[in-house]
């Protein structure tokens, strides 16, 4: 590894470490202080480099690559304000369990606390966040220095995956020159001869140290008691949250502990299990948000997999229920914010469903047959309710049923992810649908959708409202720099809608300036900015002309559908008055 200077023989280092520890994709941010960093990843024949200019949306797209892949992807910054910008992204990849590699490039030691330019304390800048932390040493030519820089970035990329993945931050601290100038001296010529292990590394695709995780099982008499209580329950449950982070569980695994149990899935939007071929064979359940406000029992035993579930009435209903609650996760971490559940089992979800469907013998149950008939009640209720004005739930709907099979869908949070979890039935095609569901906040969504379609051919389908739209709208940038295509349905009520979920609505002021907060901002000018094609539907005919229209259609296409906030809450509250009629 013959380089002209110091930081260059660094930072060759650290990206020939991220490719064969198994980071395949940086997104890197301009800057000057990174220089060494950025080259060096460039020049790298295993890693894909995704320019972008603003860093949060960089980060964002690193973390929905994470989201689809399950692999970590970096994202390295320059030094000052540039790291502060990545810090959402962080957050939600820690909440959410998303792979994540923090880069940000630092001034030397001797400048912190000096007052020179662009310098901040970058140490331990993500707090808690991060899974791993180090501040790096300054580059210097010693085989024993870059053998302990080799295994830093090894351990560091290790601890994104695992039982707990999630961030991890390097900081990197670079003098000058950050060029790759020759520094006369300052790598000897030999230095590749002397120390072979140091300057090229193990070679290859292997990396300088292998981090290895194992798949924890839960014991067989754990396994046991759960499948026996599962089974003489009169009202078994499996509850599939989000799948973030390796904790939710597979179809297969699902679909047999429904089989063994004769339980059903209640299956969120996010978990994997409410898409899919599995579907039309398992006892899968999505009109739970709607329909639980009927009169329906609670369960006797509940089996917990994923992130909490995305539906309050959801969360409210088990929390009401006297049954056994027991939450899957492979952390054994406490992810069950009612405070009922009584057991975690820290163990791989699938493993469990599998050890738990080998010991029990039970038959699909009344209860079983009972909720299976309400769901397809509380369907057919949906498809014959004739709202007065647009329900913003006839989008979400839309945009599951007609995704392409297969097909990535992300869909935002505030409103179009409970519309979707409401909304969108259950459906047997190949559905990757993800959100930023860890933090739950509305920025860095389109960037984050763009990163997922980065990852993968087949098409992006992103479902939005207007202040995460206009939030996010830097990220539309990667749609030509990236190379990825996208249909963003764009559903714009002038607003923040959910407020209209909230007390607060009934005070005006300062309900309206301070909280829904009309902006009354024109989208289309976006098209131009961004090189897209840009649409505009008054009704949900129309938007469903256009979708398919965007579909079959090459490049991105954004579908803006004007509705009343307002008017769309009051539908939602008719239906549900209706759906309320139901009972088991």
């Amino acid at each position: 590894m013959t380089a002209p200077n110091r930081n260059t023989l660094w930072a060759r280092a650290i990206a020939d470490e991220l490719a064969a520890a198994g980071v395949h994709a940086v997104c890197v941010c301009p800057g000057s202080r990174s220089t060494p960093l950025t080259v060096a990843v460039d020049a790298h024949d295993d890693l894909t480099v995704y320019s972008h200019l603003d860093e949060r949306s960089a980060a964002f797209f690193a973390l929905g690559r994470g989201k689809r892949t399950g692999a970590p992807t970096a994202v390295l910054t320059t030094s000052g304000t540039a790291t502060a910008n990545l810090h959402p992204a962080v957050m939600e990849a820690a909440q959410a369990r998303i792979p994540l590699v923090v880069l940000t490039a630092d001034r030397p030691p001797e400048l912190r606390g000096s007052g020179a330019n662009q310098t901040v304390d970058q140490e331990q800048l993500y707090g808690s966040a991060v899974r791993y932390y180090e501040d790096l040493p300054e580059p210097e030519v010693t085989a024993r220095k870059l053998r302990s820089l080799r295994t830093s970035v090894c351990r560091a990329v290790g601890h994104t995956t695992g039982s707990k993945p999630g961030p991890v931050h390097l900081n990197v601290p670079f003098r000058k020159p950050l060029e790759p100038v020759s520094v006369p001296g300052d790598v000897p010529p030999s230095f590749d001869d002397d120390h072979p292990l140091a300057a090229a590394g193990r070679g290859g695709d292997t990396p300088f140290v292998s981090v290895h995780d194992g798949t924890t099982e839960p014991a067989g008499e754990t396994a046991a008691a759960l499948a026996a209580a599962a089974t003489t329950a009169a009202r078994p449950l499996v509850v599939a949250g989000p799948a973030d982070g390796g904790a939710g569980i597979t179809p297969d695994a699902a679909a047999a502990l429904a089989d063994a149990t004769g339980a059903p899935i209640f299956a969120d939007p996010l978990s994997g299990l409410r898409f899919g071929p599995h579907v039309g064979d398992a006892p899968v359940v999505g009109g739970y948000d709607g329909f639980l406000a009927a009169d329906v029992p609670h369960p006797e035993f509940v089996l917990r997999f994923g992130a909490s579930p995305t539906s309050k009435p959801l969360r409210k209903w088990l929390a009401a229920s006297d049954a056994r609650q027991v939450v899957v996760d492979p952390a054994g971490r406490w992810r069950e914010a009612e405070f009922t559940a009584t057991d975690v089992v820290a163990a791989d979800p699938a493993a469990t469903a599998r050890a738990i469907a080998a010991r029990a013998d039970g038959t699909r149950s009344a209860w079983t047959d009972d909720v299976l008939d309400l769901e397809a009640r509380y369907w057919a209720a949906v498809d014959d309710f004739q709202p007065a004005a647009t329900l913003e739930g006839e989008i979400a709907a839309t945009v599951a049923a007609g995704a392409p099979d297969p097909a990535t869908v992300f869909v935002s949070n505030s409103m179009p992810i409970r519309d979707f979890d409401r909304f969108a039935a259950p459906r047997g095609a190949d559905l990757a649908v993800l959100g930023n569901r860890g933090a739950s906040g509305i920025d860095g969504v389109i960037s984050s959708a763009l990163g997922a379609g980065s990852a993968t051919a087949d098409p992006v389908v992103g479902l939005v409202g207007d202040l995460a739209y206009f939030h996010d709208s830097n990220g539309l940038l990667a749609l030509e720099r990236c190379g990825v295509d996208a249909t963003i349905v764009l559903v714009n009520n002038d607003g923040g809608s959910i407020f209209h979920m909230l007390p607060i609505e009934q005070f005006d002021p300062p309900f309206t300036g301070q909280f829904k907060t009309p902006h009354g901002l024109d989208f289309a000018p976006t098209a131009d900015t961004y090189a897209l094609s840009f649409a505009r539907t008054d009704t949900v005919g129309e938007f469903r002309a256009a979708y398919r229209a965007a579909l079959g259609d090459a490049g991105t296409h954004v579908i803006e559908v004007s509705t009343d906030a307002e008017a769309s809450h009051r539908e939602r509250e008719r239906l549900a008055d209706r759906v309320t009629g139901l009972s088991v």
